[in-house]
């Protein structure tokens, strides 16, 4: 019999009734803020007639613009999961992208930076027979090399912007202040890779931080096809938001779009349930900040969220069932059980048997 998963050592094992609860409300919240308290106060009518008009062949292209996005994120995890020597790993494409959905629902259940992602894709790697040295070595990794993106985004976004090398505008507090941000995260995260190991706690909370660093940087003089993941992601992200913008009217310069997203998503870190209304109200308000007309922004950013965060749970519900029969088979190979073969393949080796039989 196929082994299963020990009921402690689940990856969302403290999720209870309590804290789903807690994220429909926030839901239901912020959607009446956004949608009917927000438009009242800042006396735009409009926003209800924008939001019944939108273009739905943009919307449908948002739709694939946002799922393009979720396949540059599993190639990335792919690329990183392959062992240090270019040996493959458990972690296929296939589980690469059950991880990647999975960990986008869980996120939804937790608050601060996608912690129940994180969490989630720890376990998975755990038990594709990863030591817990190597899972925090890949999961730095990871997170270096995709957070890379956005903190050079800011930087260089926030320098252009001010300095007119890219067209847009933007005043000293929404340019100049988010490229210092960007620029001190990667100069410490830079230096990290400078930190050996040892007994203190600052070594000892800044070694994997430095081995991630070193390993991306190995990665990248490899020339790993697979890291232009990262730049999928938030590329095709940011192209949805854009999208939704084109939906309802017309978007703002592409230095601006860029920028707004970046700022908005630092609401993420508020500790908010699964980061509900954060990067909401960030988003329209950074957008409001650059000149866009609230109106549009409002609309453009619910659509955006509704492709974003909300449509992608169903299917990642979905994938955490299907990579706990993964990882149900991973355990019953190290249990040296043989797991059953799945429906599909049953029924393709009956009719197999059903040919042979017949042209025997």
């Amino acid at each position: 019999m196929a082994a299963t998963l020990d009921p402690a050592d689940r990856p969302l094992g403290r999720i209870s009734p309590r804290q789903i609860v807690v994220l429909v409300v926030a839901s239901a919240v912020m959607v009446a803020g956004l949608v009917v308290i927000a438009p009242a106060l800042a006396d735009l009518p409009d926003v209800w007639s924008k939001l019944t008009t939108g273009h739905l062949g943009w919307l449908a292209f948002a739709l694939v613009l946002e799922a393009l996005s979720f396949v540059g994120h599993a190639i990335l995890f792919r690329a990183v999961s392959i062992d240090a020597d270019g040996d493959s790993s458990r972690i296929g494409l296939r589980a690469s992208t059950e991880i990647t959905l999975a960990g986008h629902a869980a996120t939804r259940l937790f608050a601060s930076a996608g912690a129940g992602g994180i969490a989630l894709t720890a376990w998975a790697l755990k038990k594709s027979g990863m030591e817990a040295r190597d899972v925090a070595a890949r999961m730095t990794t990871f997170m270096v090399l995709l957070y890379s993106v956005y903190m050079g985004a800011l930087l260089f976004g926030g320098l252009g912007l001010y300095t007119g090398v890219i067209p847009g505008g933007g005043s000293f507090a929404m340019t100049i202040v988010p490229a210092i941000f960007g620029a001190v995260v990667i100069a410490l995260v830079a230096s990290a890779q400078l930190v050996q190991p040892g007994d203190s706690r600052l070594r000892r909370w800044l070694a994997p931080v430095g081995a991630g660093v070193r390993d991306a940087r190995r990665l990248i003089r490899r020339g790993n096809a697979g890291l232009v993941g990262a730049l999928m992601w938030w590329a095709f992200d940011i192209a949805c938001l854009w999208a939704c913008f084109m939906a309802f009217g017309d978007s703002p310069a592409v230095g601006v779009l860029v920028l707004g997203y970046f700022i908005g998503m630092l609401a993420n870190t508020l500790p908010l349930p699964g980061g509900v209304g954060g990067v909401d109200g960030g988003m329209i308000g950074a957008f409001v900040a650059f000149g866009v007309d609230p109106a549009s922004a409002i609309v453009a950013v619910l659509a955006y969220r509704f492709f974003a965060f909300w449509l992608p749970i169903a299917p990642g519900a979905a994938a955490f069932a299907t990579l706990r029969r993964t990882v149900s088979g991973w355990e019953a190979e190290d249990a040296g059980e043989t797991p059953r073969p799945s429906r599909a393949k049953r029924k393709q080796a009956t009719r197999s048997t059903g040919l042979c039989h017949q042209y025997s």
